[in-house]
């Protein structure tokens, strides 16, 4: 087991800063998922929730995995909270890093 707990971020695509280009600014990851509309299904999130457990659980594994939502507060962090709960069943230390939760609704014009 790594002496470094794994790092489980939540963050709002809608939040991010952008770059000089315009781009979005994405939280330093090894892997990031964008689920602002992939989780219409639940099944989809049962079966996005085993690929990122598998993926944490592998031996060389990851130290950071992010996932995106709109605004940051509610998929996100629910994926986030639930894949930390995963990974800790599976003896893998797992802290959880919520970047824009706090932050209000972002309302497009």
């Amino acid at each position: 087991m790594p002496d470094r707990p794994l790092v489980l971020v939540s963050f709002g695509f809608l939040h991010l800063r952008t770059d000089a280009h315009g781009r979005p600014v994405l939280p330093e990851a090894d892997r990031i998922e964008d689920v602002r509309k992939r989780l219409r299904d639940p099944a989809a999130a049962r079966e996005l929730l085993d690929n990122l457990t598998d993926y944490a659980a592998l031996p060389a594994g990851p130290r950071r995995i992010a996932v995106g939502c709109a605004g940051g507060r509610h998929r996100a962090c629910a994926l986030i909270e639930l894949l930390a709960q995963r990974v800790a069943d599976r003896g893998i230390a797992a802290m959880t890093l919520h970047l824009h939760a706090h932050l209000p609704r972002v309302l497009k014009n």
